[in-house]
């Protein structure tokens, strides 16, 4: 057995570092191939860090709120032969007369990882004893419980390279290979619940980290002082709750009344954890000076915001301190449009196979609309103006969490109505499972949100810094309207929306904001009805 690290994988070729949010294995617990031991976020993207071995985590490097950098060591992870002892020393080939050849510093680097020995062992012998595939043989690494599902369901290697893998550099995972299973047969395979994941007799049962509030027996004070209740008395940290090296020990308080057990003080509440009788309630703890005392009313609650939801408030309050913002408002008839996409959606997705909802088409408009008016799509740096030449258009993006989050379309208007529709469907549906890459939500010159998705016709969005404007889209509703015709004007039935574009009124004026706004409807009322799907 040895010791195999785990490090932080590159995540995108701008990202260099990342946040731990969560560990969702402890020390002690055993961990599977390709099965996810934490979870990191960058300036907005979540995602899972996967273990390509199977061992027992036997330390974690880092602690949650820390800040790594990518190619670090992050956990460690015993690791053994699949008999369950440590693999043998390979043997020794007999000396020959020529030296042999020195490894790249790359190699030598790599060799010097702990635990690196049993990954070329497990590649050696998944090499060696492939599964049945009709005479073809693959370079990919497929881990055992990948094999053993694939052996039970009488998958061929030749099938599992024609599966997408969603691992560790494109690796198929169990999770992978099941969803193929189940759209292949119909319903879950047997395997994923017929395969067993016992312990090995070198590996412990499982420990998990009990915090002090869940502790039976109160720790041993070093003396004990009589105080009035409520009154805090500091002790020494507990031996098991003590931080690792370097770490700084916080301060231990606890609340004692004679003969009363001790209680834990829980910050944030005005009370120590758990609540006596109302003649016995402790005075409440004092108010950090630096946040202000909050009055609640019956049945209120305090929510703590997310992590990303500080980040979207940090975001919004930075933009209206940096930017003066205006919003101009323009009505648009759509009914054409409207009539063509009714008329052509299942001939579009019968033909691309992708739905064909109205944002590519809103990004198709405004893409033409910024090439005709770039100074649209620009950025501010202090006095200069920075005239962005790729036009990539962000598409606000609801999550289920109540959260926000842009993917970007780049180079929109290079894309043709099928690639756009393409592209807004990916990464919507990614955004919403979580699973979009950081470069994805960077680098966009122009955003669009849709809040006509919600049954709104008009709002007056943020500027997404350091963007200098954004357009609202509101719902699309059926008016009685006043319609031109050689005959003279009558009123109509038509399909009528809001557009409302918020601009930075530093390098914005109301000419070039009201005159882009109008190209976009100009585009959208003029739609060609008989334009093929």
């Amino acid at each position: 057995m040895s010791n195999y690290q785990l490090l932080l994988p590159k995540m995108g070729e701008s990202v260099a570092e990342a946040t731990i949010i969560k560990w969702l294995k402890n020390p002690g617990d055993y961990i599977e191939a390709d099965e996810a031991v934490l979870e990191i976020a960058t300036d907005k993207v979540d995602s899972e860090v996967p273990s390509p071995v199977a061992g027992k985590l036997t330390e974690q490097l880092f602690r949650v709120d820390d800040v790594v950098q990518v190619g670090s060591p992050i956990a460690l992870i015993q690791v053994e032969s699949p008999n369950g002892v440590s693999a043998p020393e390979p043997a020794k080939a007999a000396p020959v007369a020529t030296p042999a050849p020195q490894p790249a510093a790359s190699e030598q680097t790599t060799s010097n990882i702990p635990g690196i020995d049993q990954l070329e062992n497990r590649s050696a012998a998944s090499a060696q004893k492939p599964l049945q595939t009709g005479g073809s043989q693959s370079n990919k690494f497929y881990s055992p419980l990948v094999k053993s599902i694939a052996a039970q369901e009488g998958i061929t290697i030749a099938q599992l390279d024609t599966i997408v893998g969603t691992g560790a550099e494109g690796r198929l995972t169990k999770e992978d290979l099941l969803a193929y299973l189940q759209n292949k047969n119909g319903s879950t395979s047997q395997a994923a619940v017929t395969i067993p994941q016992p312990l090995t007799q070198q590996q412990p049962a499982q420990q998990q980290y009990q915090p002090p509030v869940q502790q039976t027996e109160q720790p041993q004070a070093t003396q004990q002082v009589a105080q009035p209740y409520g009154a805090p008395v500091q002790q020494p940290y507990p031996q098991q709750f003590m931080p690792p090296p370097g770490y700084p020990q916080m301060p231990y308080m606890v609340f004692q009344q004679i003969p009363q057990p001790v209680y834990y003080a829980v910050p944030g509440y005005p009370q120590p954890y758990p609540v006596q009788p109302e003649a016995q309630q402790p005075q409440p703890l004092a108010q950090p000076a630096n946040k202000p005392a909050v009055s609640l009313s019956a049945g209120d609650e305090i929510v703590e915001m997310d992590r990303m939801r500080k980040l979207i408030a940090e975001h919004m309050v930075n933009s209206k301190q940096t930017a003066p913002h205006v919003t101009s408002f323009i009505e648009a008839d759509v009914t054409n449009l409207v009539q063509w996409r009714d008329k052509n959606k299942q001939q579009f997705e019968t033909r691309y196979g992708e739905k064909l909802t109205f944002t590519p088409i809103f990004v198709e408009a405004v893409a033409n609309a910024i090439k005709a008016m770039p100074m649209i799509n620009v950025s501010v740096s202090g006095t200069q103006i920075i005239k962005r030449k790729n036009i990539n258009i962000g598409m606000a993006t609801a999550l289920p969490t109540g959260n926000l989050i842009v993917p970007v379309i780049r180079n929109a208007d290079g894309l043709n109505l099928p690639a756009l529709a393409k592209s807004v469907n990916d990464l919507a549906n990614r955004a919403r499972n979580n699973k979009l890459q950081p470069d994805e939500v960077k680098d966009g010159t122009f955003t669009i949100t849709n809040v006509g998705t919600f049954g709104n016709v008009m709002g007056t969005p943020i500027i997404n810094q350091p963007q200098v404007a954004i357009l609202a889209l509101g719902a699309i509703k059926k008016k009685p309207a006043v319609v031109e015709t050689p005959s003279g004007d009558v009123i109509a039935i038509r399909h009528m929306m809001f557009l409302s574009l918020s601009y930075d009124h530093r390098v914005v004026d109301g000419s070039l904001g009201g005159s882009f706004i109008k190209k976009v409807t100009d585009y959208l009322e003029s739609w060609d009805v008989n334009r093929e799907a």
